[in-house]
């Protein structure tokens, strides 16, 4: 019996550990090899030493937002899950937003990521900013966006600014007002990303009242 619960609390363990590996890596980025040891190991030795150069990069990038601890009650007592929120991206205009549930906190992100992938919007950008203000509410949740110029960096704070670096806006301004929900705040700064127009400033008002005006 005791060498039965030994075991068992060993797996526990290796299951736990492969959780935080992976965690680890969807925040920080798989780890840097080097290269062989010995002295063949350096490059101008004629060692197959690892060029960090030729490394090839993936073009999506991911950032995990939030991971919670759910509960749900069953009939037999609570059920225990994980919750995460996470945010891709590949810093050319093309950014996303998924939430996912699992009983690992591995299995969690996997859900979250397809579904951000799923749900991929387009930002237009002029000048590595906004191509106009907009102001958009979503719930509770309420935001707002402006163009900026060069060299002003991006000025947001949260999950704001992690969705913004995704998307590769390089200059913005923006306010966060109402709930402080992330993944509320997340889901509204992905919708009005989506919002935005193509154009520079004048001629995108100039489009909305247009078509304000065909509806009425």
């Amino acid at each position: 019996m005791e060498d039965k619960k030994i075991k068992t609390e060993d797996k526990a363990k290796d299951i736990s550990q492969g959780a935080a590996k992976t965690v680890a890596q969807d925040v920080y980025g798989a780890p840097k090899r080097g290269g062989q040891g010995g002295r063949d190991s350096g490059r101008g030795r004629g060692g197959k030493g690892f060029n960090r150069g030729e490394r090839p990069k993936e073009e999506i990038e991911q950032r995990i937002l939030e991971v919670a601890r759910v509960t749900r009650v069953m009939a037999g007592g609570k059920r225990m899950n994980f919750r995460a929120c996470v945010a891709i991206g590949d810093r050319k205009g093309n950014v996303g937003v998924g939430l996912g549930k699992g009983a690992d906190v591995t299995m969690a992100v996997n859900k979250a990521v397809n579904r951000a992938k799923k749900s991929m919007v387009n930002v237009p950008m002029v000048n590595e900013t906004i191509p106009h203000a907009v102001a958009h509410k979503m719930g509770a949740a309420r935001l707002i966006l402006k163009p900026a110029k060069k060299g002003r960096g991006v000025i947001a704070g949260g999950v704001t600014r992690a969705i913004l670096e995704l998307a590769g806006v390089s200059n913005i301004t923006s306010k966060t007002l109402g709930s402080k929900n992330k993944i509320n705040n997340a889901r509204c700064t992905l919708e009005a990303l989506a919002s935005l127009r193509r154009g520079e400033g004048k001629e995108a008002v100039q489009a909305d009242k247009k078509e304000a005006n065909k509806e009425k």
